[in-house]
């Protein structure tokens, strides 16, 4: 939904609110996080009142121009959105103390579990949008309908129908259903709003820092220095730029508008077709959520679920999003050379010794990187990255950054906490549902027995929900969902935890792409001007692999890194070769243009590379490499012959 566009002493307000959101989770982040509980319970509280002020109950269709003041209704919801977190701050030693489903929930306590429960539901409606809540609201309601029967059973009344026995029923049910979501951690205060209140917000404030210091901006200009003249080269400009601004960022439609904005008039203008400009640049965004090191929530979020160091998740997803894009550089490069587009002058493009003299801009990074792959946790990293980012704004006056582009960096990042927090709080509602009814297992029991036990079939079953669950939820919200229900049935069949989280949260991601809600492709779209589903389609071609991979992935440990050191180089070998098998197969060039045959081939090798038997995988690599020197073999004869 769109946002308010605040002026005068609300906006002013409002900026310093969130400034000293963002430097109260700065603090927690250095001195040490409240205890788990509080903690997210501040964090929501400081988050809720923020929605309703800067997004409206409804959009003003009939005026393209944002609201510009806060009606009083809504000044009314923030104030008493932050009663229930006031009233735990307050009481939080007699709130943890109690005995769960053995003290008797107070009046006030169901009072403002309820206004917490209905705040939510309503902020979450305007900053994430309908389907979370619709999802949310059904999971509830199942869970309602199973505590009453059960407490029917219990009292000896479920056959026995009344007005009375039935309000019995609800008001023992509604009393359990809030206890769970907001005096316990396992609702609306679960872990997934655990990692919004301390990681995210800290990666979201270390994207404010490197935006603030120019590092986003070199960004840009290496991918321009680096690709830009070569074939196809604002395509190339496109991915590249995409997979590092996307590295950081976690967002795959910012990161289209981010850098989208740029790249697709540019691919226009040395002949690409609008619809797959825009295609480009939906996928290389959307792959930004796979990339190490920051990967978006879905990923912090993971890492709690596993119980795991962040650096394992890193390493697991850096092969997979390494090929990812490997795969759409190839086949931007093989379209290019196919129909004769040519890069950029040279003259357009900054050159490649000024950029390699600011080198250091890279540090940041590189230094969040290593200290995440040494053992270092997530938030003390983030918070060395952020005092790096801003060293390296200091030799540049024009983005030197003194105690306003300090307090400008935190603010920056911190505003883009709402969507996330809300999202991840709403989820806690699935969560808290499953816990309370036992659901869990009997949508396991479900999967096992509609797909009959068959691991790829389960698989395949599985990446359709995950498909269905993203096209309407923001991915960290449809990782957590789609995790919490499908991860145990895969969990049955023995695949690695860690596989298969990472498939659940791929499939979330590549929603970003497929139609019919193709949010990525659709914001690409908006700046081709061209056909949002014509876009979506061409898009999802483009990032075939990432339908491919996680299968793969299940199979074969070796491309999330976890096995030893052969079988990992092997998966290496045969992720590249399945890159420039379906790269062929997909554009039909390969020094020229190939026949339907030898497409059909390509393609055929290139997923027997990926095959689960190491055999079968050398041999799909072997036929590739066979294949491709075959070609070339013709098309230089043909060369030849026409030069003669």
């Amino acid at each position: 939904m769109t946002k308010r566009k605040l002026d005068g002493i609300v906006a002013k307000g409002l900026w310093l609110y969130v400034l000293a959101m963002g430097i109260f989770h700065l603090y927690t982040a250095v001195f040490g996080a409240f205890e788990a509980y509080l903690q997210r319970a501040i964090h929501l509280t400081w988050v809720l009142p923020m929605v309703f002020v800067v997004y409206p109950m409804f959009e003003n269709k009939k005026s393209a121009q944002p609201q510009t003041a806060v009606p009083w209704y809504d000044w009314c919801f923030a104030v008493v959105s932050a009663v229930p977190g006031i009233y735990i701050m307050l009481n939080y030693n007699m709130i943890v103390e109690r005995m769960i489903g053995v003290d008797e929930i107070t009046a006030i306590q169901l009072i403002l579990g309820t206004i917490v429960v209905l705040a939510l539901i309503e902020a979450t409606r305007r900053a994430v949008g309908l389907p979370i809540i619709l999802v949310s609201l059904a999971f509830m309601g199942y869970c309602m309908y199973y505590m009453m029967t059960d407490i029917a059973t219990q009292s000896g009344t479920l056959g026995n129908f009344s007005l009375a026995n039935f309000c019995d029923w609800f008001s023992g049910a509604f009393k359990l259903l809030i206890e769970e979501m907001y005096l316990t951690d396992e609702g609306i205060y679960s872990s997934s709003l655990g990692v919004s209140a301390t990681l995210v917000m800290i990666f979201l404030i270390f994207g404010g820092f490197l935006e603030n210091s120019g590092v986003g901006e070199y960004f840009m200009e290496f991918a321009q220095a680096f690709t830009g003249t070569q074939a196809g080269g604002p395509a190339k400009i496109a991915v590249v730029s995409s997979c590092l601004f996307g590295s950081i960022s976690g967002s795959a439609v910012a990161n289209v508008y981010g850098t989208g904005t740029f790249t697709i008039p540019l691919m226009k203008r040395i002949g690409y077709k609008p619809y797959f400009s825009g295609a480009v640049e939906a996928v290389a965004s959307s792959g930004g959520q796979i990339m190490p090191p920051v990967m978006g929530a879905g990923a912090f979020v993971m890492a709690s679920f596993l119980n795991v160091p962040f650096s394992r998740i890193v390493v697991a997803a850096i092969l997979p999003a390494l090929l990812y894009y490997a795969a759409v550089l190839v086949m931007v490069h093989l379209t290019a050379k196919r129909d004769g587009l040519r890069g950029l002058p040279p003259e357009e493009l900054p050159e490649k010794k000024s950029v390699l003299k600011r080198a250091y801009m890279m540090s940041p990074i590189i230094l969040l990187v290593y200290l995440l792959l040494d053992g270092y946790t997530p938030m003390y990293a983030a918070i060395a990255g952020i005092v790096l980012a801003w060293g390296v704004s200091l030799p540049n006056p024009k983005r030197r950054m003194g105690p306003k582009g300090i307090l400008r960096a935190i603010h920056d990042g911190a505003k883009g906490i709402p969507v996330v927090c809300t999202a991840c709080a709403s989820a806690g509602f699935v969560l808290g549902a499953v816990a309370l009814s036992g659901i869990g297992p009997k949508i396991v029991s479900a999967v096992l027995s509609v797909s009959h036990g068959i691991p790829v079939l389960t698989l395949l079953l599985i990446a359709v929900v995950c498909l269905i669950l993203g096209m309407g939820l923001p991915t960290t919200s449809a990782y957590i969902l789609a995790a919490s229900l499908s991860v145990p049935a895969l969990g049955q069949l023995h695949f690695n935890s860690i596989a298969a989280h990472m498939f659940v949260f791929y499939y979330a991601i590549i929603s970003n792409i497929t139609p019919p809600v193709a949010l990525a492709a659709y914001a690409a779209a908006s700046i081709a001007e061209d056909s949002p589903n014509k876009t979506g389609w061409a898009a999802c071609r483009l990032g075939f692999l990432a339908f491919v991979i996680p299968f793969a992935f299940c199979y074969d440990g070796g491309l999330l890194l976890q096995l030893d050191w052969t079988h990992n180089v092997i998966s290496i070998v045969s992720g590249v070769a399945l890159v420039f098998g379906i790269g062929f197969s997909f554009t039909g060039y390969c020094g020229g243009r190939i026949p339907m045959w030898s497409r059909v081939l390509f393609a055929a090798f290139g997923l027997a590379s990926m095959w689960k038997s190491s055999l079968v995988s050398l041999g799909g690599t072997a036929a590739i490499f066979v294949l491709y020197i075959f070609c070339q073999k013709v098309f230089a004869d043909k060369k030849a012959s026409s030069a003669i």
